[in-house]
């Protein structure tokens, strides 16, 4: 970057809110300088700095890639509206943390998928990084855009937008497609080469070498490659050794607060309980666990690499870990003395959780985060969630008894089958998770009580047996939330719910196809971006998008698909069959729950990939 555009940069970045979101440089960052025949990779993420640096997929990724000696990775967020416009303004495009390079300037560019409503700030980067919003109007010279995370499993509304698509596991898929890409550049090869050889790496999906087919319904009728060798079928990547995977040893600091600033360990990917809603328990199979002992290693070198006074154990289902007394003491034994806080976030209700709570009792308390999902018995068996009221109230009571004063409840509205019922439920379990509180003695308890309900609305996935539901209509889940406010006006429970057009959005672009870029495309034109952010998310705007386009956004969310309507998402092999997704949407229309696979093979179809599952 010249000396005149860092000076407008410089003079910029003391006009706007938050300058440390832009200007790199923090403690752990990784700076290479280029050299021959390196590849050089821009990892985006299409959200906020405090968002992206709690994100740790970024972090394994930028470890995962940078340290291979022949390649490179710095990073980028989305600027906040007062960065983007002053960036407009001065000709300064968007540039990464680490070397300032433009993101033209790099051989590829990848994009996290976590969240459907940050579609639009993918286009916003892409515009202000100086590449062409469509792949069919880039050049030789213009990097390549690739894109993986969840989101990616259903990729065809982003289609026209990413030139490939990565199903799974990247820590080793990454290094793989960024070398295919250097090698083809330094060759001298064509950029529909380039393509056509990632398309040959596994787990990759390159949209523009497929052809899709619609009837005069908009049903999809076909699906299939529209040029000769590539697979009709893509795998996802799977990375069996999770002790063998990447994972990194330090961390880039933020110098200013994110959304979750701690250290986060991975203990286990994965998860074999079988929730019907949910996507990540179906696409993640199967449960791969790291080492205790591993663990153990990487919590000492991340605490003395960052300094940080905060860890979380991530995974789908924290409870389920074989190893997690032995993890909680050991790092107990490590860390209590430096006040290191221990955060057991998204920890099931039942197992050996009353062993857990007392062992993390012993370093500084952290909210207790649990997810009942339904209030009755009966919607939870309809949705495969193994957990029990007993289990619930005996939870609560021991971490009372433990010195918790804070609980986290989360559940979902508007799950099929759902009554009002089943909302009331809700406040009901709410108001005996207060009363646990309360029947404590005084001396037995802490001063004062919270506890949070949380309502998020039911959104229908790829890949779940839910897949073929219809979200409730706008109207309906405005109903059912002003019900469960009215119920809710309980002492010590506060209630937070989410915006039904967001949800109603989501479930448009969970569900898409690709004609849905057309509308991403205008909405974006019309001004839509930061959508996740409720100061700058604009119903109206997205609702002319699909005007104006001749789209019905409740084609997608609000409709309900029969067993053998062709999906977008057909092609992707995540292990799990179509049929057994069927099969277990059937058991949830009895409420008829299926077992821990842990506990014997249900067939749900994983064992076709040779290796993996060892259920």
């Amino acid at each position: 970057m010249d000396s005149e555009m860092t000076l407008r940069l410089e003079r910029l970045l003391e006009q706007v809110a938050r300058p440390a979101r832009y200007t790199g440089g923090e403690v752990n960052e990784v700076k290479k300088d280029p050299v021959p025949g390196q590849t050089r990779f821009c990892f985006a993420f299409p959200d906020t700095y405090e968002v992206a640096m709690s994100h740790l997929g970024m972090k394994v990724l930028y470890d995962a890639v940078n340290r291979e000696a022949d390649l490179s990775c710095e990073r980028v967020m989305m600027p906040w509206p007062d960065m983007m416009d002053g960036m407009k303004a001065a000709g300064i495009p968007l540039l990464s943390l680490e070397t300032r390079t433009p993101l033209s300037g790099f051989d590829a560019v990848g994009f996290t998928l976590q969240y459907e409503m940050s579609y639009t700030n993918i286009l916003a980067m892409l515009e202000l990084g100086g590449i062409p919003l469509l792949g069919a109007d880039r050049n030789e010279t213009d990097p390549v855009i690739i894109a993986g995370g969840p989101c990616a499993f259903n990729p065809e509304p982003l289609a026209p937008f990413i030139d490939a698509f990565l199903m799974g596991d990247g820590e080793a898929a990454t290094p793989e497609m960024l070398r295919a890409i250097g090698l083809c550049r330094r060759s001298g090869r064509s950029r529909e080469e380039v393509l056509r050889c990632l398309a040959d790496v596994p787990g990759v999906y390159v949209p523009r070498f497929y052809a899709p087919q619609y009837n005069e319904n908009g049903c999809l009728t076909a699906f299939s490659p529209a040029v000769p060798g590539v697979p009709a079928a893509v795998r996802k990547r799977v990375e069996l050794d999770l002790d063998q995977a990447v994972f990194p040893e330090s961390i880039p600091v933020p110098f200013t607060e994110a959304v979750h600033d701690r250290i986060v360990l991975e203990i286990m990917r994965g998860c074999t309980r079988g929730c019907r809603f949910c996507q990540a328990g179906m696409v993640y199979r199967p449960v791969r666990e790291r080492s205790t002992e591993k663990l153990l290693r990487l919590a000492e070198k991340l605490v003395a690499s960052t300094g940080y006074e905060e860890m979380s154990l991530s995974s789908l289902s924290t409870g389920d870990y074989s190893g997690l007394l032995e993890l909680i003491r050991g790092l107990n034994e490590r860390f209590s003395e430096k006040r290191v806080s221990l955060s057991l976030p998204s920890l099931r209700i039942d197992g050996e959780l009353r062993e857990a709570l007392k062992d993390s009792a012993q370093v500084k308390k952290s909210g207790l985060t649990l997810a009942p999902e339904a209030g009755t018995q009966r919607l939870r068996d309809v949705i495969n969630k193994g957990v029990t009221e007993e289990d619930l109230l005996r939870t609560v009571t021991e971490a009372f008894l433990s010195g918790w004063d804070s609980v986290k409840l989360y559940f979902m509205i508007g799950l099929p089958t759902e009554t009002d019922e089943d909302l009331l439920g809700i406040a009901g379990l709410a108001r005996k998770v207060v009363g646990c509180y309360y029947a404590l003695p005084k001396g037995k308890r802490a001063r004062g009580v919270k506890v949070s309900v949380s309502a998020s609305t039911f959104v229908p996935k790829p890949f779940t047996p839910f897949q073929w539901e219809g979200q409730d209509s706008l109207e309906e889940i405005r109903r059912k939330q002003a019900l469960l406010r009215g119920a809710l006006n309980i002492r010590g429970v506060t209630f937070n719910w989410h915006d039904p057009e967001l949800s109603f959005l989501e479930a448009c672009f969970a569900r898409g196809d690709r004609r849905l870029g057309r509308v991403l495309a205008r909405a974006y034109a019309l001004g839509c971006r930061l959508d996740g952010w409720q100061e700058h998310f604009s119903f109206d705007r997205w609702m002319q998008a699909f005007n104006e386009e001749g789209i019905d956004p409740a084609f997608y969310a609000s409709r309900g698909r029969g067993k053998d309507e062709l999906l977008p998402w057909d092609f992707i092999d995540i292990g799990v069959t179509k049929d057994y997704l069927w099969l277990e949407k059937r058991r949830a229309e009895n409420a008829q729950t299926t077992p821990d696979c842990r506990q014997g093979c249900e067939g749900c179809g994983l064992r076709r990939f040779e290796g993996v599952c060892r259920a």
